[in-house]
């Protein structure tokens, strides 16, 4: 990592948990009983973004937003390093005819010494943030599994595909109909059940300055 701790959540939070946790559902429904066994009854077929929907929940939006709080003194150190930096670095280039040789080494030393900082705890930090943001994601997503396979039998689902985009596992939704999609309605039935209420709006943010480059 060469910035702040900011992550793209549409395009991957916590895979390894979305991976682990389709397995498990994958296992549990090749042991459950088949439904409409014997008969000729069409089978129900419905869709979910897996991944957009513990993504949306209410408990997942809350404890990201929490997670995002524990790692903004890391943020402000970064920033604070970047500023030295970068204040080193027009110095040297301001002063550096004029600067002895010596001088001209002591700033060049401190520059890369600063820079070193700044990477080890940008590296340390996102090590960090990613075991703690997967492990926010799997505590949810369990929990979403459950009552989704609740809601699949009350509803009389025969199969429910996930429809996650980018995802590194079949099944592959090509084509859904947008009535067989039940994303929202998981999401609303899980915030209902887990009684979080919604986060407040945020006020927009300002744009994180870059981690210096080696």
């Amino acid at each position: 990592m060469r910035g702040s701790l900011t992550i793209s959540m549409k395009r991957n939070i916590a895979m390894t948990a979305v991976l682990a946790l389709g397995m498990s559902l994958a296992a549990a429904a090749q042991t459950a009983p088949a439904a409409g066994a014997g008969s000729t009854q069409a089978p129900k077929v419905a869709v979910i973004a897996f991944q957009a929907a513990v993504t949306s929940t209410n408990e997942f939006q809350r404890d990201f937003a929490d997670l995002q709080k524990k790692f903004q003194p890391q943020r402000d150190q970064l920033k604070t390093l970047s500023d030295e930096v970068d204040g080193l670095t027009k110095q040297l280039q301001a002063q550096g005819a004029t600067l002895t040789d010596a001088d001209r080494a002591t700033k060049a030393r401190q520059l890369d010494e600063k820079k070193k900082q700044a990477q080890r705890i940008a590296d340390d930090a996102q090590n960090d943030y990613s075991q703690e943001m997967q492990d926010t994601f799997g505590k949810v997503a369990q929990k979403v599994a459950q009552l989704l396979q609740d809601y699949a039998k009350s509803q009389g689902f025969t199969m429910v595909l996930d429809a996650t985009e980018q995802q590194q596992q079949a099944p592959l939704v090509l084509y859904a109909s947008p009535s067989s999609d039940i994303t929202k309605s998981i999401v609303d039935a899980y915030n209902t059940k887990s009684g979080v209420p919604a986060p407040p709006p945020e006020a927009p943010s300002a744009p994180r300055p870059a981690a210096p480059s080696k």
